[in-house]
Protein backbone atom coordinates (compact mmCIF):
# COMPACT_ATOMS: atom_id res chain seq x y z
CA UNK A 1 0.00 0.00 0.00
CA UNK A 2 3.12 2.38 0.01
CA UNK A 3 2.93 2.94 -3.64
CA UNK A 4 -0.58 4.12 -3.80
CA UNK A 5 0.49 6.92 -1.46
CA UNK A 6 3.40 7.51 -3.54
CA UNK A 7 1.29 7.64 -6.65
CA UNK A 8 -1.30 9.88 -5.45
CA UNK A 9 -0.91 13.46 -4.86
CA UNK A 10 0.32 14.67 -1.78
CA UNK A 11 -1.79 17.44 -0.07
CA UNK A 12 -1.86 21.16 -0.55
CA UNK A 13 -3.03 23.69 1.89
CA UNK A 14 -3.82 26.11 -0.63
CA UNK A 15 -4.44 26.80 -4.33
CA UNK A 16 -1.50 28.75 -6.25
CA UNK A 17 -1.76 30.75 -9.15
CA UNK A 18 -2.21 29.00 -12.24
CA UNK A 19 -2.12 29.96 -16.16
CA UNK A 20 -4.23 28.29 -18.16
CA UNK A 21 -5.75 28.57 -21.57
CA UNK A 22 -9.84 28.37 -21.52
CA UNK A 23 -10.70 25.55 -23.76
CA UNK A 24 -14.45 23.68 -23.89
CA UNK A 25 -13.04 20.28 -24.37
CA UNK A 26 -13.12 16.75 -22.44
CA UNK A 27 -10.86 14.69 -23.53
CA UNK A 28 -11.01 10.76 -23.10
CA UNK A 29 -8.71 7.57 -23.12
CA UNK A 30 -9.36 7.78 -26.66
CA UNK A 31 -8.19 11.11 -27.36
CA UNK A 32 -11.82 11.91 -28.71
CA UNK A 33 -13.42 15.17 -27.71
CA UNK A 34 -16.81 16.31 -26.19
CA UNK A 35 -18.65 19.72 -25.60
CA UNK A 36 -19.29 21.15 -22.07
CA UNK A 37 -22.49 23.32 -21.43
CA UNK A 38 -20.64 26.42 -20.31
CA UNK A 39 -17.35 28.60 -20.92
CA UNK A 40 -18.15 31.69 -18.41
CA UNK A 41 -16.04 32.75 -15.62
CA UNK A 42 -17.25 33.20 -12.15
CA UNK A 43 -16.30 34.13 -8.57
CA UNK A 44 -15.82 31.34 -5.88
CA UNK A 45 -18.41 31.72 -3.26
CA UNK A 46 -17.06 32.70 0.92
CA UNK A 47 -17.95 29.29 2.02
CA UNK A 48 -16.04 27.77 -1.44
CA UNK A 49 -13.24 29.81 -0.30
CA UNK A 50 -13.25 28.33 3.25
CA UNK A 51 -13.01 25.24 2.16
CA UNK A 52 -9.33 25.73 1.01
CA UNK A 53 -8.18 27.03 4.18
CA UNK A 54 -5.20 24.90 5.77
CA UNK A 55 -7.27 23.44 8.36
CA UNK A 56 -10.52 23.27 6.66
CA UNK A 57 -9.50 21.74 3.08
CA UNK A 58 -11.94 19.20 3.02
CA UNK A 59 -12.79 16.36 0.78
CA UNK A 60 -16.24 14.23 0.12
CA UNK A 61 -15.82 11.15 -0.49
CA UNK A 62 -18.46 8.66 -2.18
CA UNK A 63 -18.27 4.99 -1.52
CA UNK A 64 -20.22 3.12 -4.44
CA UNK A 65 -20.56 -0.78 -3.86
CA UNK A 66 -21.56 -2.29 -6.96
CA UNK A 67 -22.88 -5.76 -7.35
CA UNK A 68 -21.48 -6.81 -11.08
CA UNK A 69 -17.75 -5.83 -12.08
CA UNK A 70 -16.69 -1.87 -13.49
CA UNK A 71 -16.45 -2.37 -16.96
CA UNK A 72 -14.30 0.55 -17.34
CA UNK A 73 -14.61 1.37 -21.13
CA UNK A 74 -18.49 2.56 -20.37
CA UNK A 75 -17.37 4.78 -17.41
CA UNK A 76 -14.98 6.44 -19.66
CA UNK A 77 -17.94 6.32 -22.15
CA UNK A 78 -20.76 7.83 -19.98
CA UNK A 79 -18.92 10.29 -17.86
CA UNK A 80 -18.36 13.18 -20.48
CA UNK A 81 -22.29 12.69 -21.23
CA UNK A 82 -23.39 13.21 -17.48
CA UNK A 83 -20.92 13.72 -14.50
CA UNK A 84 -18.69 16.49 -16.54
CA UNK A 85 -21.63 18.30 -17.97
CA UNK A 86 -21.84 19.83 -14.77
CA UNK A 87 -19.40 23.12 -14.90
CA UNK A 88 -17.79 22.23 -11.14
CA UNK A 89 -16.53 19.58 -12.87
CA UNK A 90 -14.81 20.79 -15.63
CA UNK A 91 -13.45 23.89 -14.16
CA UNK A 92 -10.36 25.09 -12.25
CA UNK A 93 -10.37 26.89 -9.04
CA UNK A 94 -7.37 30.12 -10.11
CA UNK A 95 -6.25 32.69 -8.18
CA UNK A 96 -6.63 35.89 -10.31
CA UNK A 97 -3.35 38.19 -9.05
CA UNK A 98 -4.54 41.05 -11.48
CA UNK A 99 -7.88 41.18 -9.09
CA UNK A 100 -6.72 41.17 -5.92
CA UNK A 101 -6.41 37.59 -5.32
CA UNK A 102 -9.78 36.56 -6.10
CA UNK A 103 -10.60 33.23 -6.89
CA UNK A 104 -12.71 32.05 -9.75
CA UNK A 105 -13.97 29.08 -11.43
CA UNK A 106 -12.27 28.99 -15.11
CA UNK A 107 -13.66 26.01 -17.92
CA UNK A 108 -11.00 23.97 -18.99
CA UNK A 109 -9.82 20.81 -20.99
CA UNK A 110 -10.47 17.74 -18.58
CA UNK A 111 -8.44 14.48 -19.57
CA UNK A 112 -10.45 11.74 -17.63
CA UNK A 113 -6.86 9.92 -17.66
CA UNK A 114 -6.20 12.59 -14.68
CA UNK A 115 -9.30 11.81 -13.10
CA UNK A 116 -10.14 8.13 -13.12
CA UNK A 117 -7.73 6.38 -11.37
CA UNK A 118 -7.78 2.25 -11.32
CA UNK A 119 -4.87 0.84 -8.83
CA UNK A 120 -3.17 -2.17 -9.21
CA UNK A 121 -4.61 -4.95 -7.18
CA UNK A 122 -3.02 -8.34 -6.50
CA UNK A 123 -5.01 -11.38 -7.58
CA UNK A 124 -5.01 -12.89 -4.69
CA UNK A 125 -5.94 -10.92 -1.62
CA UNK A 126 -6.53 -12.96 1.76
CA UNK A 127 -8.11 -9.76 3.17
CA UNK A 128 -9.89 -7.68 0.37
CA UNK A 129 -11.67 -5.19 3.17
CA UNK A 130 -8.03 -4.70 4.70
CA UNK A 131 -6.97 -3.52 1.40
CA UNK A 132 -9.88 -1.37 1.22
CA UNK A 133 -9.58 -0.04 4.22
CA UNK A 134 -5.77 1.17 3.87
CA UNK A 135 -6.64 2.43 0.28
CA UNK A 136 -8.95 4.90 1.62
CA UNK A 137 -7.09 5.74 4.52
CA UNK A 138 -4.19 6.26 2.26
CA UNK A 139 -6.29 8.27 0.01
CA UNK A 140 -6.96 10.25 3.66
CA UNK A 141 -3.53 11.24 3.42
CA UNK A 142 -3.47 12.90 -0.47
CA UNK A 143 -5.02 16.01 -1.87
CA UNK A 144 -6.06 16.53 -6.12
CA UNK A 145 -3.58 18.73 -8.12
CA UNK A 146 -4.86 22.48 -8.03
CA UNK A 147 -3.96 22.57 -11.83
CA UNK A 148 -7.24 20.52 -12.81
CA UNK A 149 -10.93 19.77 -11.44
CA UNK A 150 -10.59 18.56 -7.93
CA UNK A 151 -12.06 15.65 -8.39
CA UNK A 152 -11.67 11.85 -9.03
CA UNK A 153 -13.19 8.63 -9.57
CA UNK A 154 -11.31 5.19 -8.18
CA UNK A 155 -12.34 1.80 -9.54
CA UNK A 156 -11.49 -0.94 -8.18
CA UNK A 157 -12.63 -4.66 -8.75
CA UNK A 158 -12.71 -5.71 -5.47
CA UNK A 159 -14.86 -8.46 -3.78
CA UNK A 160 -15.24 -7.74 0.44
CA UNK A 161 -17.17 -9.36 2.55
CA UNK A 162 -20.13 -7.74 2.04
CA UNK A 163 -20.49 -9.78 -1.21
CA UNK A 164 -19.83 -6.71 -3.34
CA UNK A 165 -18.16 -7.20 -6.88
CA UNK A 166 -16.34 -4.17 -6.93
CA UNK A 167 -16.26 -1.15 -5.43
CA UNK A 168 -16.20 2.76 -6.93
CA UNK A 169 -15.08 6.46 -4.66
CA UNK A 170 -15.52 9.28 -5.97
CA UNK A 171 -13.42 11.68 -4.31
CA UNK A 172 -14.45 15.62 -4.74
CA UNK A 173 -13.03 18.95 -3.11
CA UNK A 174 -15.84 20.89 -0.65
CA UNK A 175 -15.59 23.33 -2.80
CA UNK A 176 -17.34 22.50 -5.78
CA UNK A 177 -20.92 21.90 -3.38
CA UNK A 178 -22.74 20.77 -0.16
CA UNK A 179 -22.84 17.13 0.44
CA UNK A 180 -26.40 16.76 -0.37
CA UNK A 181 -25.71 18.73 -3.87
CA UNK A 182 -23.41 16.80 -4.19
CA UNK A 183 -25.32 13.70 -3.58
CA UNK A 184 -28.06 14.39 -5.59
CA UNK A 185 -25.81 15.28 -8.62
CA UNK A 186 -24.25 11.32 -8.41
CA UNK A 187 -28.15 10.33 -8.01
CA UNK A 188 -28.80 11.92 -11.20
CA UNK A 189 -26.08 10.36 -13.08
CA UNK A 190 -27.79 7.20 -12.12
CA UNK A 191 -31.25 5.18 -12.94
CA UNK A 192 -33.53 2.60 -12.03
CA UNK A 193 -32.83 -0.91 -13.07
CA UNK A 194 -36.12 -2.22 -13.37
CA UNK A 195 -36.64 1.37 -15.89
CA UNK A 196 -33.45 2.57 -17.45
CA UNK A 197 -35.12 5.77 -18.53
CA UNK A 198 -36.03 7.03 -14.91
CA UNK A 199 -34.12 8.64 -12.77
CA UNK A 200 -34.28 7.86 -8.94
CA UNK A 201 -36.84 8.54 -5.98
CA UNK A 202 -36.36 10.08 -3.02
CA UNK A 203 -38.67 10.51 0.20
CA UNK A 204 -39.00 14.32 0.14
CA UNK A 205 -40.17 16.61 2.57
CA UNK A 206 -43.05 19.21 1.46
CA UNK A 207 -42.59 21.37 4.01
CA UNK A 208 -39.64 21.91 3.24
CA UNK A 209 -40.05 22.67 -0.47
CA UNK A 210 -42.31 25.15 0.76
CA UNK A 211 -39.79 27.75 2.13
CA UNK A 212 -38.40 28.60 5.54
CA UNK A 213 -41.84 29.80 7.30
CA UNK A 214 -44.08 27.11 5.94
CA UNK A 215 -43.45 25.22 9.34
CA UNK A 216 -44.59 28.06 11.72
CA UNK A 217 -47.73 29.33 10.15
CA UNK A 218 -51.26 27.00 12.37
CA UNK A 219 -52.62 25.22 9.64
CA UNK A 220 -55.03 23.53 12.02
CA UNK A 221 -59.08 24.17 12.20
CA UNK A 222 -60.74 27.31 14.22
CA UNK A 223 -62.38 30.36 13.71
CA UNK A 224 -60.01 32.90 11.77
CA UNK A 225 -59.23 34.86 15.31
CA UNK A 226 -57.95 31.47 16.77
CA UNK A 227 -55.28 30.69 13.38
CA UNK A 228 -53.80 34.14 13.39
CA UNK A 229 -53.57 33.67 17.58
CA UNK A 230 -51.77 30.04 17.17
CA UNK A 231 -49.90 31.40 13.77
CA UNK A 232 -48.44 34.84 16.06
CA UNK A 233 -47.71 32.16 18.88
CA UNK A 234 -45.79 30.05 16.68
CA UNK A 235 -43.48 32.90 15.18
CA UNK A 236 -42.91 34.27 18.98
CA UNK A 237 -41.66 30.79 19.67
CA UNK A 238 -39.45 30.90 16.08
CA UNK A 239 -38.33 34.24 17.37
CA UNK A 240 -37.52 32.60 21.10
CA UNK A 241 -36.31 29.64 19.86
CA UNK A 242 -33.66 31.59 17.61
CA UNK A 243 -32.32 34.17 20.25
CA UNK A 244 -31.57 30.82 22.09
CA UNK A 245 -29.40 29.60 19.71
CA UNK A 246 -27.54 32.19 17.97
CA UNK A 247 -26.43 33.20 21.64
CA UNK A 248 -25.68 29.62 22.20
CA UNK A 249 -23.91 29.72 18.80
CA UNK A 250 -22.03 32.80 19.89
CA UNK A 251 -20.72 31.52 23.05
CA UNK A 252 -19.96 28.30 21.25
CA UNK A 253 -17.96 30.29 18.45
CA UNK A 254 -16.04 32.35 21.04
CA UNK A 255 -15.25 29.81 24.23
CA UNK A 256 -17.88 27.20 25.15
CA UNK A 257 -16.18 23.76 24.19
CA UNK A 258 -17.83 20.34 24.95
CA UNK A 259 -16.47 18.19 27.61
CA UNK A 260 -13.29 16.55 27.49
CA UNK A 261 -13.98 13.52 26.70
CA UNK A 262 -11.76 10.24 24.71
CA UNK A 263 -13.78 10.80 21.43
CA UNK A 264 -12.82 14.87 21.36
CA UNK A 265 -10.03 15.20 19.33
CA UNK A 266 -7.23 17.94 20.34
CA UNK A 267 -6.49 20.79 17.79
CA UNK A 268 -4.79 19.68 14.71
CA UNK A 269 -6.83 16.82 14.45
CA UNK A 270 -8.08 18.38 10.64
CA UNK A 271 -4.37 17.44 9.01
CA UNK A 272 -4.34 13.96 10.24
CA UNK A 273 -5.19 11.33 7.81
CA UNK A 274 -8.58 9.25 9.03
CA UNK A 275 -9.51 5.77 8.72
CA UNK A 276 -12.97 4.96 7.32
CA UNK A 277 -15.36 1.99 8.75
CA UNK A 278 -19.36 1.56 7.51
CA UNK A 279 -21.82 -0.90 8.32
CA UNK A 280 -25.27 -1.57 6.55
CA UNK A 281 -27.99 -2.10 8.74
CA UNK A 282 -31.66 -2.94 7.77
CA UNK A 283 -33.53 0.24 6.95
CA UNK A 284 -36.62 -1.24 8.01
CA UNK A 285 -35.91 -1.77 11.24
CA UNK A 286 -35.70 2.08 12.30
CA UNK A 287 -38.82 2.56 10.21
CA UNK A 288 -40.49 0.35 12.17
CA UNK A 289 -39.07 2.09 15.31
CA UNK A 290 -40.20 5.46 13.69
CA UNK A 291 -43.73 4.13 12.89
CA UNK A 292 -44.03 2.74 16.24
CA UNK A 293 -42.96 6.16 17.89
CA UNK A 294 -44.33 8.29 15.50
CA UNK A 295 -40.60 10.35 14.51
CA UNK A 296 -38.43 10.69 11.31
CA UNK A 297 -35.98 8.42 10.22
CA UNK A 298 -33.86 11.20 11.00
CA UNK A 299 -35.02 11.13 14.81
CA UNK A 300 -34.04 6.93 14.80
CA UNK A 301 -30.67 7.72 13.17
CA UNK A 302 -29.39 10.27 16.41
CA UNK A 303 -31.47 8.35 18.65
CA UNK A 304 -29.08 5.15 17.94
CA UNK A 305 -26.15 7.58 17.72
CA UNK A 306 -26.89 8.76 20.91
CA UNK A 307 -27.19 4.99 22.46
CA UNK A 308 -24.04 3.69 20.43
CA UNK A 309 -21.79 7.01 21.76
CA UNK A 310 -23.14 5.98 25.52
CA UNK A 311 -22.37 2.68 25.03
CA UNK A 312 -18.87 3.15 23.65
CA UNK A 313 -18.00 5.96 26.12
CA UNK A 314 -19.12 3.93 28.91
CA UNK A 315 -16.41 1.34 27.87
CA UNK A 316 -13.72 3.47 27.04
CA UNK A 317 -14.26 5.50 30.82
CA UNK A 318 -12.97 1.92 32.33
CA UNK A 319 -9.76 2.35 30.12
CA UNK A 320 -9.31 5.65 31.18
CA UNK A 321 -8.19 4.88 34.87
CA UNK A 322 -10.90 2.79 36.39
CA UNK A 323 -10.69 -0.52 37.15
CA UNK A 324 -13.16 -3.56 35.05
CA UNK A 325 -14.58 -5.62 37.61
CA UNK A 326 -16.80 -7.22 34.70
CA UNK A 327 -19.97 -6.90 33.31
CA UNK A 328 -18.46 -3.40 32.09
CA UNK A 329 -21.45 -2.97 29.87
CA UNK A 330 -23.91 -3.10 32.42
CA UNK A 331 -22.32 -0.67 35.03
CA UNK A 332 -22.64 3.21 34.24
CA UNK A 333 -18.73 4.08 34.30
CA UNK A 334 -19.61 7.81 33.01
CA UNK A 335 -18.56 10.56 34.85
CA UNK A 336 -21.26 11.63 37.31
CA UNK A 337 -20.45 15.34 35.87
CA UNK A 338 -23.43 15.85 32.94
CA UNK A 339 -21.46 15.02 29.58
CA UNK A 340 -21.35 18.64 26.93
CA UNK A 341 -21.23 16.38 24.02
CA UNK A 342 -22.04 18.19 20.29
CA UNK A 343 -22.42 18.09 17.08
CA UNK A 344 -21.97 20.09 14.83
CA UNK A 345 -24.28 19.97 10.98
CA UNK A 346 -23.29 21.79 7.79
CA UNK A 347 -26.37 22.79 6.21
CA UNK A 348 -26.81 24.69 2.74
CA UNK A 349 -29.50 26.40 3.21
CA UNK A 350 -29.78 27.43 -0.50
CA UNK A 351 -33.23 25.05 -1.92
CA UNK A 352 -31.65 22.08 -3.32
CA UNK A 353 -32.38 21.60 -7.32
CA UNK A 354 -33.40 17.98 -7.26
CA UNK A 355 -32.34 15.00 -9.25
CA UNK A 356 -34.74 15.37 -12.15
CA UNK A 357 -33.43 19.11 -12.83
CA UNK A 358 -29.99 18.22 -12.38
CA UNK A 359 -30.55 15.18 -15.03
CA UNK A 360 -32.11 17.83 -17.01
CA UNK A 361 -29.28 19.77 -16.68
CA UNK A 362 -26.90 17.26 -17.71
CA UNK A 363 -29.21 15.80 -20.71
CA UNK A 364 -30.94 19.08 -22.06
CA UNK A 365 -28.10 21.92 -20.87
CA UNK A 366 -30.63 23.69 -18.66
CA UNK A 367 -29.99 25.64 -15.49
CA UNK A 368 -29.90 24.18 -11.85
CA UNK A 369 -29.34 26.15 -8.31
CA UNK A 370 -25.81 25.17 -6.88
CA UNK A 371 -24.10 26.61 -4.25
CA UNK A 372 -22.22 26.10 -1.11
CA UNK A 373 -24.47 28.45 1.37
CA UNK A 374 -23.60 27.24 4.29
CA UNK A 375 -25.08 27.04 7.61
CA UNK A 376 -24.13 25.52 10.94
CA UNK A 377 -26.84 24.15 13.33
CA UNK A 378 -25.24 23.23 16.76
CA UNK A 379 -26.90 19.87 18.11
CA UNK A 380 -26.88 18.41 21.48
CA UNK A 381 -26.21 14.85 22.13
CA UNK A 382 -27.49 13.04 25.39
CA UNK A 383 -25.28 10.89 26.80
CA UNK A 384 -26.08 8.31 29.74
CA UNK A 385 -26.62 4.85 30.33
CA UNK A 386 -30.74 4.45 30.21
CA UNK A 387 -32.77 1.75 30.97
CA UNK A 388 -35.48 2.36 28.41
CA UNK A 389 -33.89 2.64 25.03
CA UNK A 390 -36.42 4.41 23.51
CA UNK A 391 -35.98 7.48 25.86
CA UNK A 392 -32.30 7.82 23.64
CA UNK A 393 -35.06 8.46 20.49
CA UNK A 394 -37.42 10.53 22.71
CA UNK A 395 -34.89 12.88 23.62
CA UNK A 396 -33.47 12.92 19.37
CA UNK A 397 -37.17 14.01 18.88
CA UNK A 398 -37.29 17.12 21.65
CA UNK A 399 -33.92 18.10 20.09
CA UNK A 400 -34.88 18.02 16.44
CA UNK A 401 -38.41 19.77 16.69
CA UNK A 402 -37.18 22.30 18.33
CA UNK A 403 -34.09 22.95 15.70
CA UNK A 404 -36.71 22.96 13.24
CA UNK A 405 -38.64 25.86 14.81
CA UNK A 406 -35.06 27.87 14.66
CA UNK A 407 -33.58 30.24 12.26
CA UNK A 408 -29.93 29.28 13.33
CA UNK A 409 -28.93 28.24 10.12
CA UNK A 410 -29.81 30.96 8.86
CA UNK A 411 -28.11 33.60 11.30
CA UNK A 412 -25.01 31.51 10.97
CA UNK A 413 -24.76 31.51 7.50
CA UNK A 414 -24.91 35.44 8.12
CA UNK A 415 -22.08 35.37 10.14
CA UNK A 416 -19.68 33.49 9.00
CA UNK A 417 -19.87 35.13 5.33
CA UNK A 418 -19.52 38.45 7.12
CA UNK A 419 -16.41 36.90 9.15
CA UNK A 420 -14.85 35.55 5.68
CA UNK A 421 -15.19 39.05 4.26
CA UNK A 422 -13.93 41.19 7.39
CA UNK A 423 -11.23 38.89 9.14
CA UNK A 424 -10.81 36.91 6.02
CA UNK A 425 -10.67 32.88 6.79
CA UNK A 426 -9.50 31.36 9.98
CA UNK A 427 -11.81 32.28 12.40
CA UNK A 428 -15.07 31.10 10.79
CA UNK A 429 -14.68 27.60 11.50
CA UNK A 430 -13.99 28.05 15.22
CA UNK A 431 -17.73 26.67 16.00
CA UNK A 432 -16.68 23.05 14.35
CA UNK A 433 -13.24 22.92 16.67
CA UNK A 434 -15.23 23.54 19.94
CA UNK A 435 -17.48 20.39 19.23
CA UNK A 436 -17.11 16.83 19.49
CA UNK A 437 -18.22 15.32 16.10
CA UNK A 438 -19.87 16.25 12.80
CA UNK A 439 -23.12 14.27 11.93
CA UNK A 440 -24.91 14.05 8.81
CA UNK A 441 -28.59 12.03 7.46
CA UNK A 442 -28.43 11.45 3.73
CA UNK A 443 -31.92 10.11 1.61
CA UNK A 444 -31.28 7.55 -0.51
CA UNK A 445 -32.88 6.32 -3.66
CA UNK A 446 -36.87 3.87 -2.72
CA UNK A 447 -35.51 1.57 -5.64
CA UNK A 448 -32.34 -0.31 -6.90
CA UNK A 449 -30.40 1.72 -9.34
CA UNK A 450 -27.53 1.40 -11.53
CA UNK A 451 -24.73 3.40 -12.31
CA UNK A 452 -23.56 3.48 -15.80
CA UNK A 453 -25.17 -0.24 -15.99
CA UNK A 454 -23.49 -1.12 -12.77
CA UNK A 455 -26.24 -2.36 -9.91
CA UNK A 456 -25.30 -0.43 -6.56
CA UNK A 457 -25.64 -2.50 -3.53
CA UNK A 458 -25.24 0.32 -1.13
CA UNK A 459 -23.82 3.91 -0.77
CA UNK A 460 -21.21 5.32 1.81
CA UNK A 461 -20.39 8.75 2.06
CA UNK A 462 -17.92 10.53 4.39
CA UNK A 463 -15.50 13.11 4.82
CA UNK A 464 -11.58 13.88 5.36
CA UNK A 465 -9.75 17.37 7.00
CA UNK A 466 -12.92 17.96 9.21
CA UNK A 467 -11.82 19.53 12.43
CA UNK A 468 -12.91 16.84 14.15
CA UNK A 469 -12.29 13.20 15.73
CA UNK A 470 -15.03 11.79 14.49
CA UNK A 471 -17.62 12.06 11.73
CA UNK A 472 -20.83 9.61 11.20
CA UNK A 473 -23.27 9.58 8.13
CA UNK A 474 -26.31 7.94 7.48
CA UNK A 475 -27.09 6.91 3.96
CA UNK A 476 -30.18 5.03 2.91
CA UNK A 477 -30.17 2.84 -0.26
CA UNK A 478 -33.68 0.97 -1.17
CA UNK A 479 -34.14 -1.16 1.82
CA UNK A 480 -30.77 -0.24 3.39
CA UNK A 481 -29.01 2.36 5.68
CA UNK A 482 -25.21 2.31 6.05
CA UNK A 483 -23.48 4.04 9.01
CA UNK A 484 -19.94 5.55 7.75
CA UNK A 485 -17.56 6.42 10.51
CA UNK A 486 -14.40 8.68 9.14
CA UNK A 487 -12.29 8.79 12.63
CA UNK A 488 -8.93 9.74 14.20
CA UNK A 489 -7.34 6.72 14.99
CA UNK A 490 -5.48 8.14 17.68
CA UNK A 491 -9.17 9.01 18.84
CA UNK A 492 -10.99 6.62 17.78
CA UNK A 493 -8.63 3.25 17.45
CA UNK A 494 -11.43 0.86 17.36
CA UNK A 495 -14.17 2.22 15.08
CA UNK A 496 -15.49 -1.28 14.46
CA UNK A 497 -16.13 -1.64 18.37
CA UNK A 498 -18.00 1.90 17.68
CA UNK A 499 -19.83 0.42 14.66
CA UNK A 500 -21.14 -2.83 17.05
CA UNK A 501 -22.85 -0.02 19.50
CA UNK A 502 -24.60 1.37 16.91
CA UNK A 503 -26.20 -2.08 15.70
CA UNK A 504 -26.55 -3.48 19.08
CA UNK A 505 -28.30 -0.31 20.12
CA UNK A 506 -31.02 -0.58 17.01
CA UNK A 507 -31.35 -4.28 17.67
CA UNK A 508 -32.23 -3.15 21.39
CA UNK A 509 -34.57 -0.34 20.03
CA UNK A 510 -36.18 -3.07 17.85
CA UNK A 511 -36.59 -5.28 20.60
CA UNK A 512 -38.05 -2.76 23.01
CA UNK A 513 -40.79 -1.49 20.43
CA UNK A 514 -42.08 -5.59 20.06
CA UNK A 515 -42.00 -5.71 23.89
CA UNK A 516 -43.65 -2.46 24.04
CA UNK A 517 -46.30 -3.67 21.54
CA UNK A 518 -46.88 -6.83 23.05
CA UNK A 519 -47.47 -5.79 26.43
CA UNK A 520 -49.71 -2.83 24.72
CA UNK A 521 -51.63 -6.35 23.43
CA UNK A 522 -52.16 -7.73 26.52
CA UNK A 523 -53.52 -5.09 28.07
CA UNK A 524 -56.00 -4.57 25.61
CA UNK A 525 -57.21 -8.33 26.27
CA UNK A 526 -57.07 -8.22 29.84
Amino acid sequence: MESLTKELRCRNSALKPIQITKRNNITNHNGTDDGIASDEEEPLSPAARLFHEPNFNIYIIAILAFKNPIDVRVVYEKLPQTLLKHPRFSSLQVVDDKNGGIMKWVPTNVNLDNHIIIPNIPQTLETPDKFLEEYLYNLSKTSIDSSQPMWDLHLLNLKTSDETEAMGILRVHHSLGDGTSLMSLLLACTRQTSNPDAVPTVPTNKASKAGWFSSYSYRGGGPWWQRCFMTFCMVLWLVWNTLVDVGHFMATALFLEDTETPIKAPVGVELNPKRFAYRTVSLDDMKLIKNAMNVTINDVAIGVTQAGLSQYLNRRYVGEGQKDEGATEKKNNLPKKKIRLRSTLLINIRPSSGIQALADMMEKNTEAKWGNWIGFVILPLTVGIRDDPLDYVRDAKATTERKKHSLEALYSFSVASMVLKLFRIKAANTPLTHTTLGFSNLVGPQEEIGFYGHVIDFIAPSCYGHPHGLMINFQSCVNKMTIVLSVDENTIPDPQRLLDDFEASLKLMKEAVYAKALAQGRGGHA
